[in-house]
């Protein structure tokens, strides 16, 4: 079956460019313009297909996603490079955006990184994320972490710069030493990932207005990443983040939460009631549902193979046989 091919950076169809790292190309490109460049995090194929179809440039595949929705767990280390291969596969298998792939430490030394990274780009990844921390890793905004030295880390980028086999597959170097070594720290860390060949940084965990200024104005030339955080100081918008300076702006966790919300809300419903129908106007229909996933489109492949071939849903189109819209 076909993959969805509506992605487009900068007015530019991905799917019309084919050669290969075309993605990278037009991200960096993009993320070197106003406005920022927003891209919410994606941890399966559907909640990816919802992204594209939101109409989103761009899409981050959430390590933290991975491990709340494949593992029921907290985004503590335990997810695996297969895992998270597996997952940008999956996406990569039905659809064409750039796909901005979060692959921790690069699960090991340099050596390890130099693996993850021709494994992601095999995969789909469009751009590969790395930070500095050591096992086990944790969330960012996690507390008891502990890392690589700068010089460590700096190795670890230059194994992922030269272990890419499209010079146009993006390496964005994260630290997330701010909270635990500082500020100038942090700068110092960063300032020798971008000589290692980084093509865009991360420095998380900002704490006010102050500090993403500042990051800012030490890295003029080079592409700058943010993240926004639900119920996190300060809390930001893209543009705002954009005005600063910021080209890639990442709502990692922003659906996985707002699937648990509604799916605690639904169960919450069902077992009070013993139906849904309270909900009714808020969800999709089995039809409306199955037109989102592609249903007429696969029809309609069917067909120029076998012209007899009918694939359709039973329910109307308004209101299924679960009474709902």
């Amino acid at each position: 079956m076909p993959r969805l091919s509506m992605a487009t950076i900068d007015g530019v169809p991905v799917a019309d460019a084919a050669a290969p790292g075309t993605a990278g190309l037009l991200l960096k490109r993009r993320m070197c313009r106003k406005p920022a460049l927003l891209a919410p995090g994606a941890f399966d194929a559907l909640s990816a297909l919802m992204i594209a179809q939101a109409g989103f440039e761009a899409m981050f595949i959430s390590g933290s996603g991975i491990s709340y929705t494949q593992l029921a767990r907290p985004d503590i280390g335990l997810i695996s490079l297969d895992q998270l291969c597996a997952v940008t596969r999956r996406v990569r298998d039905r659809l064409d955006t750039p796909l901005i792939v979060d692959a921790d430490n690069g699960f090991g030394d340099a050596i390890n990184v130099e693996h993850t990274v021709r494994l992601l780009e095999r995969a789909g990844a469009s751009a590969v994320l790395i930070d500095d921390q050591a096992f086990p890793k944790r969330a960012g905004a996690l507390s008891g972490k502990t890392f690589v030295t700068p010089a460590t880390m700096a190795e670890k980028v230059r194994a992922a710069v030269n272990a890419r086999r499209e010079a146009n597959t993006l390496v964005i170097a994260r630290t997330d030493a701010l909270p635990h070594e500082g500020m100038e720290a942090a700068i110092a860390r960063a300032h020798l990932y971008v000589e290692a060949g980084a093509d865009a940084l991360f420095v998380d965990q900002p704490r006010s207005l102050e500090d993403y200024r500042h990051i800012a104005q030490q890295f003029p030339d080079t592409p700058l990443v943010a993240n926004m955080i639900e119920g996190g100081s300060p809390s930001l918008t893209a543009g705002e983040l954009s005005e600063m300076g910021y080209g890639l702006v990442i709502a990692s966790g922003s659906l996985v939460r707002g699937f648990a919300a509604m799916a605690e809300r639904l169960l919450g419903v069902l077992k009070r009631d013993g139906s849904t129908a309270a909900l009714s106007d808020e969800l999709l229909t089995f039809g409306a549902l199955n037109e989102r996933l592609g249903l007429s489109r696969i029809a309609e492949q069917g067909r120029r193979f076998d012209p007899a071939f009918r694939l359709e849903t039973l329910m109307d189109a308004e209101t299924d046989g679960e009474g709902n819209r």
